[in-house]
């Protein structure tokens, strides 16, 4: 897949158009919001434990394949908030969710080209964290609290501190903390090791705090 190809533009286009019109419908329909939001966190997690099936029945069990990349925890928060509607997990799902799976959208790291399943996996459990947060908190389903970003980043920091520990004692490379991806990211202008993990972080927290701009109305409605 060529990097802001035709087919690429398209399926963030899909992403979004699917993510605005189901938070839309949840906006006008509110007695729509159960039912939506129960019907995608359950769709993610049906479709993690396929792809859980067929990637490990090829590849077999290894420290680096576990699910312990940041995109993964982030998908079962989203489908976990989406569930229980419980207040910590939506706002880390939304700030880390939001901003690491469009991300990833954004510069696709694919393990196989296009259309093969673990491409078309890839879009649609990061294009499902897109989508499930959306209808959440543009929904209304689940409006953040005031001071969300805070928490939320707190969490971030204390996820990749722990992250960090189990890339020391496997020598895994988890969140990209020991070295880069392979392909093209943000990363690439934050500088070496380990600078761009500082840069990262604030840039992290840079996006934290975007997110939180349109999302903030609907926190201070709430604590009203």
């Amino acid at each position: 897949m060529r990097l802001f190809g035709p087919l690429h533009l398209g399926l963030l286009a899909l992403t979004a158009a699917i993510a605005m019109g189901l938070s839309r419908i949840c906006r006008r329909r509110p007695e729509s919001r159960q039912a939506v939001r129960l019907a995608i966190g359950w769709g993610l997690v049906v479709n993690e434990l396929i792809w859980w099936s067929f990637r490990y029945s090829h590849e077999g069990l290894h420290l680096w394949n576990l699910p312990f990349q940041l995109c993964d925890v982030t998908l079962w928060m989203s489908a976990l908030a989406s569930i229980t509607l419980a207040a910590p997990v939506v706002e880390f799902a939304y700030f880390a969710g939001l901003a690491g799976a469009g991300m990833a959208l954004i510069t696709p790291d694919l393990w196989s080209p296009w259309p093969t399943y673990p491409a078309i996996y890839f879009f649609l459990a990061h294009g499902g964290i897109v989508i499930a947060v959306c209808v959440l908190v543009f929904g209304g389903a689940a409006p953040l609290r005031a001071g969300a970003v805070w928490r939320a980043f707190a969490m971030l920091l204390g996820f990749a501190a722990a992250i960090g520990a189990v890339n020391a004692v496997a020598k895994t490379n988890f969140m990209y903390l020991c070295k880069k991806p392979g392909t093209a990211s943000l990363l690439d202008a934050l500088g070496p090791w380990p600078w761009y993990l500082v840069a990262g972080g604030v840039v992290a927290f840079g996006l934290f705090w975007l997110l939180w701009l349109p999302a903030r109305n609907q926190a201070t409605l709430r604590q009203a």
